[in-house]
């Protein structure tokens, strides 16, 4: 704004000023003289005294009218006449700017106040033909505020395209032709770090800023949110190929390459950058180990879900029925166009490969995640170690070779020339049968480290759709780049940490290695080798580390051998309904129950409750008639035990828990016993110890992992 319009702005107010002054002044001189009048002009003229008071009071510093104009975005908290403030924010239209009218602050626009930003010239500079916004309606939406300016376009002969006149003083407009509304650069920078860091919607960032505009309700900004939708998506578009180096492409951004704008992994094995020459001659001992292997680990991620339907082809199953199988066709997905994103991560590292990222339209389908892996392979094609982590591994591996047949020639592996080693992640081994825990486990694989396979279960929250492709885009791209800021830090303290364990690994090795006999050890060793270097030869760890023995394990052997001996001829049941080794088996049960009555009764005390004490009575009764029952089938098939007990004992016996059950391994020397009842109990206490030992751990790691949990996420008590 320079001199002219100053001075018809000025004069303007002063108009205005000196007609309200004499209209007030002839509304108390009509008081003094006429006694009639109404209340309500005295009113009126005592607020007009104070009011010229405060005026002339507060004098601006430029010393020509009252100073009854603030900013709340200028650092200075002073108060300043019309044409100062117009002065002062020429270049600076996105300020908030508030009116004393005498009782309050008002809230006031510097477009109605005569400020218009001009664009094309420099600071003070005058345009020769200025063009409005198209009807003089132009919104910009920053990170603090959605503001209603005065516009103004260069329309002299040299003058720029209006969209590069706003990207020249940093605001993106929402459309090419006569646009209505942009968005400072900051505003959509800041929106895309706070996505990144606290995950939050454009329509959450669009209404924080509508209502720092007006958080009454009452003067609701105009409504520009699809505008900012789409400026976002443009926005991170063009930071991406900024980023990738794509922006000046010679050919254009439509000739970038799929995958081109991923951030790739260091760390990975890539021929021509960080692999050394002649890495494909080196001997199989040493390439096959991870120094040139390349780690994937493949899942689905259902968070990431936006809109579906579900239905596939349900094959035959040889291992556990796993959900990743079952719900692509059960899954709750009504409404969804996607129940999820597949992904194909490095395992290694969690970070995100390049075209290895796509929805599932019905459900975790082998057809969705066979195009993820051969998509992903395109980038790595050089490899020829491969260790890839699935969650169902063992039933996904028996046809990927024959499903690549059915892609296109570009997607093909020549796995032939490969050593490719399929794997299932540490979390859902335990869900496998035991082949399948020894045959895909990281721990009996060479060369794997410490690697638990896990890597795709980390990832966003749900999304919806919109710009769902260009938003995950652009988070993984960030992630990706952290963890390139932080692998130093992140490998130090792994190597740091590593140094101290490997000497007790060591250690542990080597003292179970000297507890074992010289040619078990030696025939073990051997045994190892050969498979690992022909893994079509049995697994050694088959039958060597499956699970322990339990209890329903042993009742099963049981009673197996008892149809045997029955289908033979030799029923030695002395009971048509309680076999030896069902008697052994709830004399065990009984035992096991005295000593929880026991524990139970101590716990309770000497103050229970009657309840306590009604339900205490009710268990011991029930205990009682079980153990005269077992006791009178007992006699049948060790009749010496009745030298040892009285018909009586059982029920004159005042605790329950004292009463002697008798058990082969109780009993004395001079009684005699069946072996076949000895070793019963025997085998069956031994599997009881072993579910025993199982639920020990168990309870461990769940308090080792409630511990940690709340260390890490629970405050407070």
């Amino acid at each position: 704004m320079v001199g002219g319009q100053k001075q018809r702005a000025l004069k303007h107010y002063q108009h205005n000023f000196y007609a309200h002054s004499a209209a007030a002044s002839k509304a108390v001189k009509n008081d003094t003289n006429d006694s009639t009048h109404s209340r309500s002009s005295t009113m009126q003229a005592q607020q007009f005294r104070s009011r010229m008071k405060l005026a002339l009071k507060y004098i601006c510093v430029c010393g020509k009218e009252a100073s009854i104009y603030c900013c709340q975005d200028c650092y200075s908290p002073e108060l300043f006449c019309h044409l100062c403030v117009v002065c002062i924010h020429e270049r600076q239209p996105l300020h908030k700017t508030e009116r004393w009218d005498g009782i309050s602050f008002h809230n006031i626009t510097l477009k109605s106040m005569g400020i218009h930003l001009q664009l094309g010239h420099t600071s003070r500079t005058c345009c020769d033909n200025p063009l409005p916004a198209f009807n003089d309606d132009f919104i910009i939406i920053d990170y603090n505020g959605i503001y209603e300016v005065g516009l103004d376009f260069c329309g002299c002969t040299s003058a720029q395209p209006h969209i590069i006149q706003l990207l020249r003083v940093r605001l993106f407009p929402a459309t090419t032709v006569d646009p209505k509304t942009a968005a400072t650069f900051r505003a959509l920078e800041y929106f895309q770090m706070l996505s990144f860091e606290s995950k939050v919607s454009a329509y959450e960032f669009y209404k924080t800023a509508a209502h720092l505009t007006d958080n009454t309700g009452i003067h609701v900004p105009k409504d520009r949110y699809e505008a900012m939708l789409r400026m976002m998506r443009e926005w991170q578009f063009i930071k991406q190929m900024q980023c990738a180096g794509q922006g000046h492409h010679p050919k254009g951004i439509a000739a970038t390459e799929p995958g081109a704008c991923a951030i790739l992994c260091p760390a990975w094995s890539h021929a021509g950058k960080n692999l050394p020459d002649g890495w494909e001659s080196v001997p199989s001992e040493i390439r096959s180990r991870f120094l040139y292997a390349l780690f994937l680990g493949i899942d689905a991620n259902f968070r990431l879900a936006h809109h579906n339907i579900s239905s596939d082809i349900i094959r035959s199953r040889s291992c556990s029925s796993h959900d990743a199988v079952n719900l692509a066709d059960t899954r709750v997905s009504r409404g969804l166009a996607a129940t999820g994103a597949g992904t194909v991560d490095c395992a290694r590292h969690n970070f995100k490969r390049p075209c290895s990222v796509s929805d599932l339209q019905k459900g975790e389908r082998y057809i969705n995640m066979d195009y993820l892996f051969f998509s992903s392979m395109r980038s790595s094609a050089d490899v020829s170690v491969l260790n890839i982590s699935y969650n169902i591994a063992c039933q996904w591996s028996k046809h990927i070779w024959m499903h690549m047949s059915t892609f296109l020639h570009q997607y093909h592996i020549q796995h032939h020339e490969k050593s490719i080693t399929f794997l299932v992640p540490k979390f859902h081994l335990p869900a496998h049968i035991a082949k399948c825990q020894t045959s895909f486990s990281f721990n009996f694989i060479k060369g794997v480290g410490c690697t638990d396979g896990e890597a795709p279960e980390r990832g966003t929250c749900e999304m919806g759709p919109g710009s769902r492709c260009d938003m995950l885009d652009d988070h993984f791209n960030d992630w990706n780049w952290k963890k390139i800021c932080a692998m130093g830090l992140i490998f130090c303290r792994k190597y740091n940490f590593t140094l101290i364990e490997v000497q007790e690994c060591v250690d542990d090795l080597n003292d179970f290695e000297a507890s074992l006999a010289t040619d078990e050890l030696a025939n073990w060793r051997k045994d190892i080798k050969e498979w690992e270097a022909d893994r079509s030869r049995p697994n050694p760890f088959e039958g060597r580390a499956t699970t322990t023995m339990t209890q329903a394990a042993v009742h099963l052997a049981l009673s197996t051998a008892e149809a045997t001996e029955i289908e033979r001829g030799n029923n030695m049941s002395l009971h048509d309904d309680i076999p030896p080794s069902v008697l052994i088996s709830l004399g065990l049960e009984l035992e096991d129950q005295q000593r929880r009555l026991e524990f139970d009764a101590k716990v309770a005390g000497q103050h229970a409750t009657d309840a306590q004490k009604g339900k205490l009575l009710q268990r011991v009764n029930a205990l009682r008639r079980r153990i005269d029952m077992w006791a009178w089938v007992l006699l049948l098939y060790m009749p010496g035990v009745s030298h040892l007990r009285s018909p009586d004992d059982i029920a004159t016996e005042a605790k329950v828990h004292n009463i002697g059950l008798f058990l082969p391994s109780s009993l004395p020397h001079r009684v005699l016993c069946d072996d076949h009842l000895l070793k019963h109990e025997w085998e069956l206490c031994e599997a009881q110890a072993y579910n025993t030992l199982n639920d020990l751990c168990t309870v461990l790691n769940l308090q080792y992992h409630l511990y940690k949990y709340k260390d890490t996420f629970i405050r407070g008590q």
